[in-house]
């Protein structure tokens, strides 16, 4: 193994992960993948073996969390020009997002509105800053399903309702070289 990478436990059972994931996703799931090069295999990068083209077809989304957000968007808007496309607060997941366009992509700022949500407790013990990744897959639950099936160790066992009607699952940092991971589909 080379130094800086990590081991995946053979034991990658779902569990109630406590860095938060909490907010949803945006925009579209985009359909087609980029095709990979014949012949890679699960070790090699970019592939696994048997499927010709990724299951994720684009970034979703950059989530950021906060600790003001109506001071995060004003940055944004003040250094950037950015607005907001979008803004809503998820009630079971004990945040408030807002979705900056960025291209095809969001930059999503996400703020608790209740002291024990998942992402209070992420600011607690890391102070604001990148909190995720989200990545648009055409279909969720077929991408769940393969990364648990190649032993991935997963927060939500099913997809779940996100924001903007999305549908969503995240994927434990521990098992993703450190990035808590979320699959977007509309």
């Amino acid at each position: 193994m080379r130094a800086g990478t990590r081991e995946v436990p053979a034991d990658m059972t779902a569990g109630g992960a406590d860095l938060g994931s909490g907010d949803a996703g945006a925009a579209s799931a985009r359909s087609a993948g980029a095709a990979r090069e014949p012949g890679r295999g699960a070790s090699e990068p970019g592939g696994a073996a048997g499927r010709s083209c990724s299951v994720l077809t684009e970034i979703d989304h950059v989530a950021i969390a906060v600790a003001d957000l109506d001071a995060a968007v004003a940055w944004y808007e003040t250094m950037f020009g950015a607005t907001v496309a979008h803004r809503e607060r998820i009630e079971s997941d004990g945040v408030e997002e807002a979705l900056l366009k960025v291209a095809d992509s969001y930059i999503q700022l996400l703020t608790p509105v209740t002291p024990d949500s998942p992402v209070a407790r992420y600011l607690e013990r890391h102070g604001e800053g990148l909190h995720h990744i989200g990545y648009r897959v055409a279909d969720v639950a077929s991408a769940l399903e393969t990364l648990k099936a190649q032993g991935a160790r997963v927060i939500d066992a099913v997809p779940r309702p996100g924001s903007r009607g999305t549908t969503v699952a995240f994927v434990h940092p521990k098992a993703s070289f450190g990035t808590l991971i979320e699959l977007v589909q509309e």
